[in-house]
């Protein structure tokens, strides 16, 4: 059994460190980025384009000075000469041929970047949004354009935005003639994502804004899914060939275990087998007579057979290798063991009696400690064992 426990060992945790493999791999599929890069990427690329309220009449003013894939650095400064102030950056989706274009961000769930600014103050993140049913192809003041603010600092923010649930302004909705309660919009055909200036920017003082690894972020659970479905039939798989190993390992150490303990404790015979020692040839026999007897001790074999107290133990381990109490569990047990194979008939607790134990629950843990299984589980795993009474006894040969 030893063996099959190492092998069963090695398995487990071959078994765990390809599951931890596969789980960061899975984990790592089912969370796909996207990045607002100038590069083509599945025919589309972002271009980052400097914008300010000059378009509306204003006189802030910007000027970008640099960008990359999922960042962008730019300089500006804010007047408050036009209605709506506004100055910053945003990338617009554009096609192959530099065509306007929108992208479908429906899977997308977050987008996350790190904002650094000098001086801090809040910034703005904004949508652009195509509506089939208002919005005008290439005019973007007629999109949808939801929006939220995030905090902004020199030493650096990491932000997360869920752009499932920005809000979409209420001076647009009031311009487009819209209720104010119609703030839905889809990701089905986004335009444009901006940063810039919010309405807690200072006026008429130059600012430096870097934006740095931007992405969106979705969830794949088809991965998941996949994952878990793998792992767990590799789990069942592990436990079906255990219990079945398990069974068939158990089975063939008990039947080398009932054929190693028959010559050993075929108590039947023991008392005709020739001893040089008489007084241990009388002590066997008495014990073989008497191990059923649940009373039976140390004290009752002395009385029973007139030996001396500690020359039976000594006799025991000198010629057998167990002490008195070993050596009477041992017949008890494998008695026990012969009885649950050939009695189908007794229950556990029946033959636990009849073999001289007055507790089955100690009868049962000394059994499990004996052959590495309950007995109801001997009884259907051990193979058939002929009957002592089959044995050919021995030739009765007189002590001495």
């Amino acid at each position: 059994m030893q063996e099959f426990y190492k092998k069963a060992l090695l398995f487990l945790i071959a078994l765990l460190v390809v599951d931890a493999l596969l789980a960061a791999l899975f984990i790592f599929l089912s969370q796909p980025t996207y990045t607002l890069s100038p590069a083509l990427r599945d025919g589309i690329r972002w271009d980052p384009v400097a914008v300010s309220d000059k378009e509306l009449g204003g006189t802030s003013a910007v000027s970008l000075r640099g960008a990359g894939p999922g960042a962008v650095s730019f300089d500006y400064r804010l007047t408050h000469d036009g209605k709506f102030p506004f100055a910053g950056t945003r990338f617009m989706a554009k096609d192959a041929k530099g065509n306007l274009a929108t992208v479908d961000l429906r899977g997308y769930e977050t987008i996350t970047f790190t904002a650094r600014c000098s001086p801090a103050y809040p910034m703005m993140l904004g949508m652009t949004v195509f509506d089939d049913k208002i919005s005008v192809p290439g005019q973007y003041i007629t999109y949808r354009s939801p929006g939220t603010f995030f905090p902004c600092n020199e030493q650096g923010v990491p932000v997360s935005i869920d752009i499932r649930r920005l809000t979409v302004p209420d001076w647009w909705l009031s311009m487009m003639k819209l209720p104010l309660s119609s703030k839905d919009y889809q990701l089905d055909k986004v335009a444009q994502f901006s940063f810039g200036s919010s309405s807690r920017t200072p006026f008429d003082l130059d600012a430096h804004v870097d934006i740095s690894n931007i992405k969106l972020h979705r969830q794949d659970y088809r991965y998941i899914v996949a994952l878990a479905v793998i792992l767990g039939t590799g789990w069942i798989m592990f436990g079906i060939w255990f219990f079945r190993t398990h069974t068939r390992t158990l089975a063939a150490s008990l039947s080398s275990r009932l054929k190693k303990d028959l010559p050993l404790v075929a108590y039947r015979q023991l008392t005709l087998q020739p001893y040089r020692d008489e007084e241990m040839a009388t002590v066997l026999k008495f014990i073989a007579t008497n191990y059923t007897n649940p009373e039976l001790d140390l004290e009752s074999v002395v009385a029973g057979t007139g030996a001396n107290r500690n020359k039976v133990n000594d006799l025991l381990k000198t010629e057998l290798g167990m002490t008195f109490t070993g050596y009477v569990n041992k017949l008890r047990l494998t008695e026990a063991a012969r009885l649950l194979t050939e009695k189908s008939t007794a229950t556990v607790a029946e033959i636990a009696y009849s073999v001289g134990y007055g507790n089955v629950s100690y009868f049962n843990r000394l059994f499990k400690e004996e052959y590495g299984c309950t007995p109801k589980a001997f009884r259907t795993l051990a193979p058939d064992q002929p009957s002592f009474d089959a044995e050919p006894r021995p030739k009765k040969v007189g002590n001495g």
